[in-house]
């Protein structure tokens, strides 16, 4: 999926979007502490288009720093996966 469908989806159904890297440790890492959980999330490649790769340098002061979660337009790099299922899965 695309940066511009991801964050349209994003925008209607209010889930974080996911920027990621093939083959990133962090984002494997994150992708298995979150389990099923992670499905939720709208997770985009950075690599498969390079105004991808530059929004992200934007809001990462020049870094392709990944994983980076979008929560309602505001980055998070490297989160902790606890706090990224309190995003998918706020409580009740």
């Amino acid at each position: 999926m695309g940066a511009a469908e991801a964050q349209a989806r994003g925008a209607v159904d209010g889930r974080p979007v996911l920027y990621r890297r093939a083959c990133c440790t962090y984002c494997l890492r994150l992708r298995f502490r979150l389990g099923r959980g992670a499905r939720r999330l709208h997770w985009v490649h950075i690599w498969r288009d390079p105004a991808v790769a530059a929004a992200l340098r934007a809001v990462n002061d020049g870094a392709e720093t990944v994983p980076t979660v979008m929560v309602q337009g505001r980055p998070y790099v490297n989160p902790d996966p606890h706090w990224v299922r309190t995003q998918v899965f706020p409580p009740t």
